[in-house]
């Protein structure tokens, strides 16, 4: 697919707290709803996309493509996102692009951040380890200095450098930033700039980037 026959993109973000859709109709022009809570996805992520896709003017049939954040994030979150792009797909014959959530959101900061700024993301994995990337705003928005990966929590004062900015959901002193996931909008730039030769019908085969191991707790039963 060329770039033009990308758009309109519809986009899914649910790696985090924030509940994002959006619905990129140009390079330039975009329409989005976005819902800040938890465990909200479940019950909102559908509802958001049709008042969204209604108040674009569009129908589903319009779209050409989904774009859906793969994580890393929470478990549940991403797969909410993913489950919903995969009914949409299914039901209406679209393609999906897989958009690194780390990625997208180093391209919404690169939007705003000055040049040759280094930063970094460090969102909760558990109580011990962070998914860490790290980023320096170019010329061509942002180059990826360290992918993302998970890291102890201790190691972080290691990886930063003086200077570098800090987001996510762990960040912990005064200078840093709290935001830990892009926006809808973001996701569906990321796709339109980077993502052509990611688009894929095989979405049986698409898997959220979780970094680690899924495991289920099993509650302990009281002693008789």
């Amino acid at each position: 697919m060329t770039i033009n026959e990308l758009t309109p993109i519809l986009s899914i973000e649910t790696s985090d707290e924030l509940c994002s859709t959006a619905i990129m109709l140009e390079e330039d022009s975009f329409a989005e709803i976005n819902f800040q809570k938890k465990f909200v996805h479940s019950e909102k992520l559908m509802p958001m996309i049709s008042d969204l896709l209604k108040n674009a003017d569009l129908k589903l049939d319009d779209v050409k493509t989904l774009a859906v954040s793969m994580g890393p994030g929470s478990f549940t979150g991403l797969r909410i996102g993913l489950t919903i792009a995969k009914g949409l797909s299914v039901g209406n014959n679209l393609p999906i692009i897989p958009v690194p959530t780390f990625d997208a959101l180093a391209f919404q900061l690169s939007s705003y951040l000055p040049m040759g700024t280094r930063f970094s993301i460090a969102n909760n994995a558990n109580i011990n380890e962070i998914y860490f990337a790290k980023y320096i705003v170019t010329e061509n928005r942002f180059e990826v200095l360290n992918e993302a990966t998970l890291k102890d929590k201790i190691q972080l004062p290691l990886l930063q450098e003086d200077g570098d900015l800090l987001f996510g959901n762990y960040a912990n002193r005064k200078k840093d930033f709290k935001t830990s996931s892009p926006n809808a909008w973001a996701v569906a730039k990321w796709a339109y700039i980077f993502g052509k030769d990611l688009v894929t019908f095989d979405h049986d085969l698409l898997e959220p980037n979780y970094l680690k191991n899924f495991i289920v707790k099993e509650k302990n039963e009281p002693s008789m």
